[in-house]
């Protein structure tokens, strides 16, 4: 990661508080074996720090969750995102990625899930209760949404527990995993809370970076080796991270 790069703007607009983000995600990479053979696919986790404008944005992909989680911490340090008023991360819930970023952040980061994610669980949800009435499916989760959307997790998980369902059945095996997923996510979804600051809500400029990232690894026909993909997509994603930071880089470089 290079140093003295520009200054970035936390700003919010119409906010005083400033804001930095961090996004993290992972994406499946096609792999081979040594002498051409094909291989299970790997995830590559993809790391994206950005401004809230999205004017200035910088990525980092790495095999390893811990240390890619590593490299962000001293990635923000350089970029500065310590001199903003609050640092937020937002991702989908992934299993490991919230506790790798507290890890080598701090305990106390605030974690925001993915608005589309949390939005995407109660469709699936609703497609399963009302299988064969897709107006039905499409009311149920407009209406649990807009609750989540206006009231937060609490207030959609009391929803929830007051829906009523066959037991025993796999719709109420559904329900009682849509609450569990809620349960979990309980501290990361107060989205009235956070569009009253002016914070983002989604994980768009992460899942851009998977797929920016990943359009030069996963091409028609192409497979890697471990040690091929590690050199070439650090590369791509300094590549995307501008200009500034790609001649940064290599007027540091040996």
């Amino acid at each position: 990661m290079p140093a003295n790069l520009p200054a970035w703007d936390f700003a919010v607009e119409g906010h005083r508080p400033t804001v930095a983000y961090l996004g993290l995600d992972a994406f499946s990479v096609p792999m081979q074996r040594p002498g051409g053979g094909k291989a299970d696919r790997r995830m590559l986790y993809t790391a994206v720090l950005y401004t809230p404008d999205k004017s200035s944005h910088h990525y980092l992909v790495d095999f390893d969750l811990d240390r890619l989680a590593a490299q962000m911490r001293q990635a923000a340090i350089r970029l500065g995102l310590g001199a903003a008023h609050q640092v937020i991360a937002i991702s989908d819930g992934g299993n490991g990625l919230e506790e790798a970023l507290r890890r080598h952040f701090r305990g106390d980061l605030l974690c925001i899930l993915d608005w589309y994610h949390a939005s995407q669980h109660l469709h699936d949800y609703a497609k399963r209760w009302h299988a064969r009435d897709a107006a039905a499916a499409q009311l149920w989760a407009q209406q649990a949404k807009g609750i989540l959307y206006e009231q937060g997790g609490a207030a959609l998980l009391e929803h929830l527990r007051q829906q009523v369902v066959p037991p025993d059945s796999e719709v109420a095996e559904e329900l009682r995993k849509l609450i569990g997923y809620f349960q979990d996510n309980g501290h990361r979804t107060d989205y009235p809370g956070y569009r009253q600051r002016g914070w983002d809500i989604g994980s768009g400029p992460t899942e851009a970076a998977c797929k920016v990232v990943g359009e030069r690894l996963k091409g028609s026909g192409m497979r890697w080796l471990e040690e091929g993909a590690s050199e070439v997509a650090p590369l791509r994603a300094l590549y995307l991270s501008g200009a500034a930071a790609w001649d940064a880089f290599w007027a540091l470089a040996p």
